[in-house]
């Protein structure tokens, strides 16, 4: 009979830690597409620097929710949707900006620049989402990894709010980028594993 009520435990244990995992992987996804549509918006001129500014300054906000509700390794209903709602929000704001009347130039220097770092925001997401996926990430490693997307996503809203982003204020982000990539990987590849 014990055995019984350990092994219905342990099993318990594991679908909820699948689930999280499900969950976390969801997030990070959603994160993903919509730095894509962030980036094929400015690449195709529906979006204007300043937009994708405006846009990252929201990404920021959703990231440093989902690196609050995973800070202690578990998302309850009330933060899933929170989070959700938040990227719900961002989405309409996405669609909004793309398909209003105001045009970006898809080769400008400034452009380009936006393009690369928003570029970097889908990388960075999709090796997060990939830890999730495959263990290498905890909860805890996926929250303090999306705090460091919120500072970079923040940098990038603060550098293309006046809708021009400089040479100096994108090595800026770039560095920034390089120290949450080296954070990545070392989460990815220390001894903890999603349990």
């Amino acid at each position: 009979m014990k055995t019984t009520k350990l092994l219905a435990i342990l099993l318990s244990s594991l679908f909820a830690t699948a689930a999280f995992a499900q969950t976390a992987a969801t997030d990070v996804q959603r994160d993903v597409n919509q730095q894509q549509r962030i980036e094929n918006g400015l690449k195709s001129g529906q979006l204007t620097t300043r937009e994708a500014a405006k846009l990252e300054r929201e990404e920021k906000n959703v990231d440093k929710t989902e690196a609050r509700a995973m800070k202690d390794g578990k998302l309850s209903q009330g933060e899933k949707a929170r989070i959700q709602n938040m990227q719900n929000k961002v989405s309409s704001d996405i669609h909004a900006d793309k398909t209003n009347a105001n045009t970006g130039n898809p080769n400008s220097v400034s452009n380009r620049r936006m393009q690369a770092d928003v570029q970097r925001n889908v990388n960075q997401e999709q090796r997060i989402e990939n830890g999730v996926k495959n263990g290498s990430l905890t909860n805890h490693e996926v929250a303090k990894l999306e705090k460091g997307q919120a500072r970079v996503d923040g940098q990038e809203a603060q550098a293309g709010k006046n809708g021009h982003v400089s040479a100096a204020e994108q090595r800026r982000i770039q560095r920034d980028e390089n120290k949450q990539s080296r954070r990545i990987h070392k989460e990815k590849t220390d001894a903890q594993v999603r349990g």
